[in-house]
């Protein structure tokens, strides 16, 4: 007798938690239909920004200078082209989503900084707080593991068309 109300609540019990599970369950799916999914906000046109120092940026070490930044339009966001106005380097780097802390008020570069060398970190559009990470190369993995880490921003802003609109 003990033994069939024994088994009589453990029966309970598990039709009680696939309830809740189920509840639960339609309750994410009702969330996730409610509130929008945020999209991600990727660099659009060209920005133009320059740089004072020399840094690498992926696998590539890159002068002081003024540079040109866009997303290719058919790497589906993944890829940003890097290069000088009168298109002496160009160098395509591979990116993924980042946030930044809080929303840019203008557009900027970020670089990590280890000792006296700068590697290209994220770049964000003006007003967005989403924008891309470039991905963190094998020297830099090497670099920051051997030294402390500082950040340097650089400001960025829209490119002029050559026609000047």
């Amino acid at each position: 007798m003990f033994t069939q109300v024994v088994g009589k609540t453990h029966k309970g019990r598990n039709g009680i938690n696939k309830r809740h599970l189920a509840s639960l369950f339609m309750a994410l799916v009702f969330t996730a239909m409610i509130y929008p999914q945020q999209t991600h906000a990727q660099l659009t046109g060209t920005m133009e920004a320059d740089i004072p120092f020399q840094f690498h940026a992926g696998n590539t070490k890159l002068p002081a200078g003024k540079y040109l930044i866009r997303m290719l339009d058919d790497s589906n966001l993944t890829l940003i082209e890097l290069s000088k106005p009168d298109g002496s380097v160009a160098v395509l780097l591979q990116v993924r989503d980042a946030e930044a802390n809080s929303t840019p008020r203008k557009s900027e570069l970020v670089f990590n900084r280890y000792g006296d060398h700068y590697f290209l970190e994220k770049l964000f559009d003006e007003g967005q707080s989403s924008g891309s990470q470039v991905l963190e190369s094998s020297y830099e993995k090497r670099l920051g593991r051997a030294s402390a880490e500082a950040q340097e921003h650089v400001p960025a802003h829209r490119a002029q068309s050559p026609s000047g609109n």
